[in-house]
Order: structure tokens, then C-alpha cells, then sequence
């Protein structure tokens, strides 16, 4: 496994680390917790030292799923999680005041609350869970975060950004106010490189990216046949025409990986790592299968020069409502 730097923290983290939204067991559907437990047990032992939560995942079961098992292994496991909106509304619309998302107090209460479902006195990374530019300047959101930095109940804190928006972030970046930031990257969506990167370069902020796999379609298994259940967040990600053209750009890419002879998998969550602004990528995982075959890319290295070329051709700039 490959381990890098979380932008200018004392963290090295795996290139692969674990996502862990299905484990709540809501958006993604029904999940078994001995499958969650056993899917981060196979992560952990095969490199993997960081995992991504948030308090919304399942209500706050993902993290109490988490906490236990980091509890339980006697590897250094280091824990990123996410406060909600106040308002519950994602993506954060423009115009929002900060007191309907990110009030002080809520910050706070919040984070209090993640610490005790996942049972730790201090949080390696505290996130807010949306975020708009317009935040910039307030001084709630940086006031709480501060704070519990400085009474040791959270290490490092960043923000994720908005689906489709890194641009968002770039200020962010230039000014230094966070750790680490969080954004879909990945094959279809290239757009974090032409600035987001270059700032977080610069000011060596940590990227941590989202979404390698595009919900599932750059595993290659969903056809236009697919169909998902009520409860499945990528019925409504793939709704309407989304579903075809996107199965018909993966048809695509599945060339690419015949040509290269690297599984479509491998091929989507190295290039997720490959741009040195990346410090870790986090596909979802919810069983041992999945486990292995993710977390495994960790260890293969970046890609050559010759492939992320080819893969530039299949970049898709995309305007989705998530």
C-alpha cells in the first residue's frame, strides 16, 4: 500500500481508504452489520488506515459501525467524519445564510454527538458536509472548528464540497483555512484539476477523493438494464437519460481497459490517486469483495503517462442536481 501525506497534517494515509456511507445502511440499501465488520477488518489488513464517515450515514449507525471496530483492532485506524447541514438540505444552495447551516452551537452539538456514537475523546478529521464560497468569510463555521481543535476534540477539520463544484473550494485553498477538502474526482469528472489542484498544490492542502467510481458505473457492471431499488440513492443519481449515456461512455472506457489489459476497477481507482494534488481516494465499500478488489489498487502504483492521456479523452463535464 501506498501512503501519502494529508496535505500539511502529521497524517500519511493509504491512497485507498474506506467509504463508508453504505455501511448506515439507508441510501445504498439494506446492509448487514457482520458484512460492514468484516469488509473493514479485510481493508484494514490489507493496508488501508483511513475511513470516511459522516454523522448522517444511516443516522449516526455508520459511525457507532466505525467506532466499534476501530475500537476492537489494534492498528492505528485514523477517522473522518462529517457534520450536516443544520437545514438537512444537500447540495448547499448559494444564498444560504450560515445560521441555517453551520451555526456555532450546531458545529459543536454535533461533533459532540459523533464522538460519542463513535466512542472516541477526539476526531483525526471533523468535515462540514456542504459547503458554498459565499461561507467564506463568515466566521461561525471557522470560530466552532477552531475551538475544538484547540479543546482537543478534533485533530484536523476541511470541508466536502458540493457534487460538480470544485471551483468552490479554490478560496479556500488560497487563503489556508482548512486541512483537507473533499470532491468528486474521478475518470468522468476531471474539472478538480484545473484549479482546485493547483491551489491545494500550492498550499499544500489535502485532497481527499470522492466518488472515484461514480456511484458504481465505472465498475462496469451496471447495463441499461439496471434497475434499483426505491431506497438506492443511484435511483435518483441515474434517473432518466443519465442511466444510457452513462452505461454507453463506460462501453467506452471498457475499451480502453481491454487495450491496457487493467481491469475497468483498477484502471478507475489508480487514476482516482494518480495526480499528486490526491492524498487518498475513498470508494464505498460494504463486504469483503469489495474490500479486497479496492483496496488491492492501493498497492499497484500510479498510472503511466500514457494511459492518463487516453483517459483525458473520456472526461464529462456533467451539471447533475444531486
Amino acid at each position: 500500500m501506498e501512503y501519502r501525506k494529508l496535505g500539511r497534517t502529521d497524517v500519511n494515509v493509504s491512497v485507498i481508504s474506506f467509504g463508508a456511507w453504505a455501511l448506515g445502511g439507508d441510501a445504498w440499501g439494506k446492509q448487514n452489520d457482520e458484512d460492514s465488520r468484516k469488509s473493514l477488518k479485510k481493508a484494514v489488513d490489507l493496508g488501508c488506515n483511513f475511513i470516511d464517515t459522516a454523522a448522517v450515514y444511516g443516522m449516526g449507525h455508520s459511525e457507532e459501525i466505525v467506532g466499534e471496530f476501530v475500537r476492537e483492532t489494534n492498528k492505528e485506524i485514523h477517522i473522518a467524519t462529517k457534520v450536516p447541514p443544520k437545514n438537512y438540505k444537500w447540495p448547499a444552495k448559494k444564498g444560504t445564510p450560515i445560521k441555517e447551516t453551520f451555526p456555532e452551537d450546531w458545529i459543536i452539538s454535533q461533533t459532540e454527538k459523533s464522538l460519542k456514537r463513535l466512542k472516541k475523546e477526539c476526531i483525526d478529521l471533523q468535515q462540514l458536509h456542504v459547503w458554498t464560497e459565499e461561507w467564506i468569510d463568515c466566521d461561525e463555521w471557522l470560530n466552532s472548528l477552531t475551538k475544538l481543535r484547540k479543546d482537543g476534540k478534533i485533530r484536523f477539520f476541511g470541508v466536502s464540497l458540493n457534487a460538480f463544484e470544485p471551483e468552490s473550494g479554490v478560496e479556500l485553498c488560497k487563503k489556508g483555512l482548512v486541512d483537507s477538502i473533499q470532491v468528486v474526482y474521478n475518470i468522468f469528472e476531471q474539472k478538480p484539476e484545473e484549479s482546485l489542484f493547483v491551489e491545494a498544490i500550492k498550499n499544500n492542502i489535502g485532497i481527499i477523493a470522492r466518488v472515484p467510481l461514480d456511484e458504481s458505473a465505472l465498475t462496469g457492471k451496471i447495463t441499461k438494464e439496471t434497475k434499483f431499488s426505491r431506497e438506492d440513492f443511484r435511483a435518483h443519481y441515474f434517473k432518466g437519460e443519465r442511466l444510457l449515456e452513462t452505461v454507453e461512455r463506460v462501453d467506452k472506457l471498457k475499451e480502453v481497459s481491454a487495450k491496457f489489459n487493467i481491469p475497468l476497477i483498477e484502471l478507475a481507482l489508480r487514476f482516482s490517486f494518480t495526480h499528486k494534488a490526491v492524498s487518498t481516494s475513498i470508494p464505498g465499500i460494504r463486504n469483503e469483495r469489495q474490500a479486497k478488489m479496492n483496496v488491492e489498487c492501493g498497492s499497484k502504483g500510479i498510472l503511466p503517462e500514457e494511459i492518463i492521456e487516453e483517459l483525458k479523452k473520456h472526461r464529462w463535464d456533467r451539471d447533475w442536481k444531486i
